[in-house]
């Protein structure tokens, strides 16, 4: 019988290795999509999935995706699109953390509402949904809130950790735990056309500086509520942010805040 190595070799197209043929290689070696994956990327070729990420994100890269360990806050709003582009992207392992349930409201803006995921728990439907799109990637549902309990114990071992929650007291609470496990934080915030992007290195009290003057509990979204368009354009943005820093490449907002107007169609830099 042929090696896993060799039975991969024989399906190759190009460099590439169809879902087709890692769907046969999981059975007929008896492993998980994910261990399939990884040895597709670690042996230099590309799941076919990947192709169009290839003059942007090599191979290797890709690995090194597939490797890491994400841990998102907030699955509603801007947690649905950072989850989804996660996967997309190949992010092997992602902690969906949320104990709320999808209700009408939603339906609006939030990627995962649905009239069938109505009463539904927001972190469930998320790992349903990841399943679907992308098998190889490990999503853990966490239908709890985050607090100083069990803070820690859910973010152990991420690389980076994404702030999708809406109120500000969580997110501060969050920039705590981030900073004394020394975990880069990633932070978004919408309010109607507008949001804001940030991401906090350890030792840095980006969100501390944010939210100094700040008195209400919720920001300005409990008043003003969030179209359809407004939480994709933060999200994809902050996954950016994540993409970077699991990379090693690119200019991260670190001490600096991206301010959007989607309606003017403007973007002002901050510095903190």
């Amino acid at each position: 019988m042929a090696s896993l190595s060799e039975f991969l070799s024989s399906r190759l197209e190009g460099d590439l290795i169809s879902w087709q043929a890692q769907l046969e290689a999981a059975s007929r070696f008896k492993l998980t999509i994910g261990q399939i994956e990884e040895e597709i990327l670690n042996a230099g070729f590309l799941p076919a999935r990947y192709q169009r990420n290839r003059k942007t994100i090599s191979a290797a890269e890709q690995l090194t995706l597939f490797r890491s360990r994400v841990v998102v806050i907030g699955c509603g709003g801007l947690g649905g699109y950072i989850l989804e582009e996660l996967a997309r992207l190949g992010v092997g392992q992602l902690v969906a953390v949320d104990n709320d349930v999808f209700e009408e409201h939603n339906l609006n803006r939030q990627l995962l509402a649905t009239i069938s995921t109505l009463g539904r728990f927001k972190a469930e439907v998320a790992a349903e949904r990841i399943a679907s799109i992308n098998p190889s990637v490990e999503i853990v549902p966490v239908k709890e809130a985050f607090t100083g309990e069990n803070g820690e114990r859910l973010l152990a071992g991420s690389q980076v950790v994404v702030d999708a929650l809406d109120t500000i007291g969580a997110r501060l609470l969050l920039s705590s735990v981030c900073g004394k496990l020394a975990i880069p934080l990633v932070h978004g915030a919408i309010c109607g056309w507008f949001g804001q992007v940030s991401t906090q290195f350890p030792g840095e009290d980006t969100l501390g500086k944010l939210y100094l003057r700040c008195t209400e509990d919720r920001g300005m979204e409990k008043i003003y509520g969030n179209p359809s368009f407004t939480p994709a354009a933060v999200a994809s943005l902050q996954t950016a942010e994540v993409c970077k820093i699991l990379l090693g490449r690119g200019s991260l907002l670190r001490e600096r805040v991206l301010c959007i107007n989607l309606l003017a169609m403007e973007v002002d830099e901050l510095q903190l």
